[in-house]
């Protein structure tokens, strides 16, 4: 592409692509796609976006184009890669002028010299870091910004290379700039102190934006420059430095307004200057050590302490927090249990953390965490009375909670509780115990406090364990707290249900339940949303202690205030959590929900359609649908009419929503199946979904094999007659690109599809069928595989011996060989490999089907004799039970139709899939025949057709062991 005349053609498209019309956009993207690979065009698009007359739009557009270019051609191995005389050309122009006037366009600029610097420098590329120091001098202010800009953006890119040779080149550039970076640092960190008293704020605004930028810089090499930066002393100033600076910038925070210029660039820096010391000690424990009493020290009395009061602000009171959180938590500062097994630096840092954390500083710390910063707000407060829905949202982990103080408190506070227990129990019971008894309803500090201590105690649970007796607190004090009405008291009410929902898996016996419950409903009447949001931790699924019988009484009551309060609620958050705590109970009490559902169905298919912009309301609508269907059972049928439209939404992958809805959907469609009493068409129809999400090879796809395997359970004939021909051509192609899990699993579904339909299965998937045989031929070497092939293999012999020889045939033909002495080759790795098959009833499988080849006078067959023998001696070893009372054998593995397995009170009664693949078995050959009866049928017909000396020659290649055996266990036949 000539310069010259292209550039007039590349900026007239550029200017076409910025266009809002698709109409002229369109062809523009094409024509610059077209040109991606031309020699020259980067040229071009580096004349454009540097030339500064041109529309800003068009040059942004450029900078993106040759940044993409990047990623895609400047690799040497690259296709289409670019010239190393156009990158030559490229590279020099890049650093040639650091003076692009607007911000977007000039860190885009740098971006894509960082991303040509990780590719180039310093060995195609050694003029870049030269060039980039002396830029950062220029007086200039303009171009002192863009290089100190790009200077940081190509230092974060080459500290991000972790190979072992790059790591090593990024240790000489940072040996080399270290000393360099922290003169800029401090020269820039100076100007900006001393124009604070100027009130210039322009001026401060500059000096601080460079402070920032070279601080960023540091903190690069610091953290990822030097393998041992304890050993630098300039690294180690630097960071003594930070806690001076720190000090310096939070006093200049008390004469900086919120909303001057300078306030929000000011709390970036001094966040960023705890990052440097968060970052060093994370990537440098051992190197951190020396700073281990200082950084303690400065967290703790800015955040403890009076030298905090009206200096700090959240973020940073955050950072420091998790300082002294990590240095608490340190792996590298822990001793082992053995002192002597313990590193010279761990014990030292160890010392450390013992000196500075005292009996005093301890109690200081955690008095401080639960009575000022566990405390409820005025703000929060405000918000509780006058928009409940807003405060649950933000009190259960909203955007805003997330980022704010209260979660950060509370974690520091379960590490510090669990390090020093022994220390702080004392101190966290007694202020229990000074909280005892009534509290005035007027003294709104001390129900504050109150709620904090609580809060306290819920985390540390299980640390509290032997020092708590919880079930004498509950029936003296909390049960007592929970009945109080008045509206001042709100507060303790919500935090006495979350600290039982604490202590309720830890320490709650289960006689109290009921007394529990019956305050529940008590306070579901009042229409709380705060107390509901913990409910769910009162009947978490994993507690065991939970008894159906107990909750039964309250249900009811329960449930209709549940479905009361998520009629009224307005909140999409809201919303699903209450159907979250819906969904608990309906799993906790199962069938037993069947009573008071009826309004909730009715209320789903509204709630539904008003969530239509809600997806993650409609995936806690799916949720409740799973356990709607588990407890209804075979009358979730009733619920088709809104359940099958919303399951075929949910699992269509060409519906936008399935990116949220696809998961919860799939275990939707298989409970309803699972729990289906006949096949509808509108069922069966929304099978259609399944053959893209084959394509998908998702992590779904285990529930999508469980969905088809449903399917072949519920109506075999009808289901394989519409599906089985698009359903084999979806497993050839799924069977190209699995691994062997997945490879399995699609066996397993063709195993299936055998048992259910032996005499047309395989017809309907003969094209899986010889890969199957051919691995059998060649002994797969994965067990796991090698079982499931002989599983369907063994179907297919047993079960429909025709088409088992047509397959032969076929195998025969194409492999240039004999069928009987293919067949023998298969008998061979048969007897070979069966200790691949671990599962019982796959092992009384193989016995059948090869014993199935009996009576035979093939010489093959007669050859492989000794071979069936074994299996058939191992398959009677591995399914017969003796009767010890009268001395006979029984095949354990015999079904009938009057047995049925007595369901406890703890285990879910059978679903109706449960009792089809109770039916399915009765007609399988290995529940309906006697492996016992088999082999001797067979036997005697292998005598009777060879004669007495034939069949007795037959016998003598068996081990007379086996034969032993096998006698023992045909005694009475």
């Amino acid at each position: 592409m000539d310069l010259n005349s292209a550039s007039s053609i590349v900026l007239q498209v550029l200017t076409q692509a910025t266009s809002q019309d698709t109409v002229v956009l369109k062809p523009a993207e094409e024509q610059l796609k077209q040109w991606e690979t031309q020699p020259g065009f980067y040229s071009v698009l580096l004349n454009i976006f540097t030339n500064h007359t041109l529309d800003v739009n068009v040059r942004w557009l450029a900078v993106l184009y040759f940044k993409n270019g990047i990623d895609r051609y400047w690799r040497r191995v690259a296709p289409h890669a670019l010239s190393e005389e156009e990158k030559s050309t490229l590279r020099a122009g890049l650093i040639a002028n650091f003076n692009e006037p607007i911000n977007q366009i000039a860190t885009q600029i740098s971006v894509l010299i960082a991303k040509v610097a990780r590719l180039d420098c310093p060995r195609q590329w050694p003029e870049l870091i030269p060039t980039l120091v002396e830029s950062v001098k220029i007086q200039d202010d303009l171009r002192q910004h863009r290089a100190l800009l790009t200077f940081y953006h190509v230092t974060k890119t080459l500290a991000s290379k972790r190979l072992a040779a790059d790591r090593k080149l990024f240790y000489d550039l940072a040996s080399g700039i270290y000393s360099f970076t922290c003169s800029l640092w401090n020269h820039h960190t100076d100007t900006f102190l001393q124009q604070i008293c100027t009130k210039d704020e322009t001026a401060m605004s500059n000096s601080l934006e460079r402070t920032l930028l070279s601080l960023k810089v540091l903190r690069k090499l610091t953290v990822h420059g030097f393998v041992e930066p304890h050993r630098n002393v300039e690294v180690m100033g630097f960071l003594h430095a930070v806690f001076e600076r720190l000090k310096q910038f939070l006093e200049c925070s008390k004469s900086i307004e919120a909303d001057h210029v300078c306030r929000d660039r000011l709390e970036k820096t001094i966040i960023l200057f705890t990052k440097v010391l968060l970052d060093f000690l994370d990537q440098h424990p051992f190197s951190f050590t020396p700073l281990i009493q200082r950084s303690l020290e400065f967290a703790v009395s800015y955040v403890f302490t009076e030298a905090g009061k009206g200096v700090v602000f959240e973020r940073f009171i955050v950072q420091c927090m998790n300082l002294i959180k990590m240095i608490v938590k340190n792996y590298a500062y822990k001793p082992s249990k053995n002192v002597e097994d313990s590193s010279p630096e761990t014990l030292e840092a160890h010392k450390i953390k013992v000196s500075f954390f005292t009996y005093p500083t301890l109690t200081e710390i955690c008095r401080r965490l639960v009575t000022q910063y566990f405390l409820l707000t005025e703000e929060e407060l405000t918000m509780w009375e006058e928009d409940p829905e807003g405060f649950t949202v933000e009190e259960t982990g909203g955007d805003s909670w997330k980022y704010s103080i209260r979660p950060c408190t509370e974690v520091l506070f379960i590490d510090i509780f669990h390090e020093y227990n022994q220390t702080l129990t004392p101190v966290l019971l007694e202020m229990v115990h000074t909280l005892q008894g009534p509290t005035n309803m007027d003294d709104t500090q001390t129900l504050l406090i109150k709620d904090a201590v609580y809060n306290a105690v819920g985390l540390a649970a299980y640390e509290l364990f032997d020092s708590v007796d919880f079930d004498q607190w509950f029936r003296n004090q909390l049960l007592a707290e929970l009945q109080i009405t008045h509206n001042r008291y709100k507060p303790i009410r919500r935090r006495v249900i979350w600290l039982i929902g604490q202590w309720i898996s830890v320490k709650f016996k289960s006689d109290l339940r009921p007394m529990l419950y019956e305050a529940i409903c008590n306070l579901l009447q009042d229409q709380d949303l705060v107390i509901l949001v913990f409910l769910n931790s009162i009947l978490p699924v994993d507690d065991f202690e939970f008894r159906t019988d107990q909750f039964l009484p309250y249900l009811e009551s329960m449930f209709t205030l549940l479905f009361q309060l998520l009629q009224e609620v307005r909140e999409c958050d809201t919303k699903m959590q209450v159907l979250h705590v819906l969904s608990c109970v309906i799993e906790r009490v199962n069938m037993q929900i069947r009573p008071y559902v009826g309004c909730l169905v009715q209320y789903l298919p509204l709630l539904w359609k008003q969530s239509e912009e809600h997806n993650m309301l409609r995936c806690a609508i799916l949720t409740t649908l799973i356990h709607l269907v588990q407890g209804l059972g075979a009358d979730s049928k009733n619920l088709y009419p809104f359940l099958l439209p919303v399951i075929q939404l949910s699992t269509d992958v060409s519906q936008p929503p399935h990116v949220y809805l696809l998961e919860d959907g799939l275990e939707l469609w298989l409970v309803t199946l699972e729990n289906s009493p006949c096949l509808t068409p509108e069922l069966l129809r929304i099978f259609q979904n399944m053959s893209a999400l084959l394509e998908l090879s998702s992590e779904n796809l285990r529930t999508c094999f469980k969905i088809i395997n449903g399917y072949l359970f519920l109506s075999p004939s009808e289901f394989l007659q519409v599906y089985a021909v698009e359903l084999c051509k979806s497993f050839c192609e799924v069977l190209k690109d699995i691994n062997m899990d997945g490879q399995v699993q699609v066996l397993k579904v063709v195993e299936n599809v055998l048992k259910v339909n032996p005499l047309l299965g395989p017809e309907m998937f003969q094209p899986l069928l010889p890969s199957v045989f051919q691995g059998i031929i060649n002994g797969e070497r994965y067990p796991v595989v090698m079982s499931t092939y002989l599983g369907v293999i063994g179907r297919v012999l047993l079960q429909n011996k025709s088409f088992f020889s047509l397959l032969l045939n076929q195998m025969a033909c194409e492999s240039g060989q004999e069928p009987h002495q293919l067949l023998g080759h298969m008998i061979e790795m048969w007897v070979d490999r069966m200790d691949n098959i671990t599962q019982p009833e796959r092992r009384k499988l193989s016995a059948l089907a090869l014993l199935s080849l009996l009576p035979s006078d093939n010489s093959i067959i007669q050859d492989k004799f000794c071979g069936i023998i074994n299996i058939s001696v191992e398959g009677l070893h591995d399914v017969m039970t003796e009767d010890t009372e009268t001395r006979t054998f029984k095949d354990c593995m015999l079904m009938s139709l009057s047995e049925e397995p007595k369901v406890t009170e703890e285990e879910e009664p059978p679903t109706e899939q449960d009792k089809r693949k109770k039916m399915l078995a009765l007609k399988d050959p290995v529940h309906s025949v006697s492996l016992q009866q088999f082999v001797y049928e067979k036997l005697k017909a292998q005598q009777e057709l060879l004669g007495e000396q034939g069949f007795q020659a037959l016998m003598e290649t068996v081990d007379t062991e086996i034969v032993t055996q096998l006698q023992d266990f045909l005694q009475g036949f």
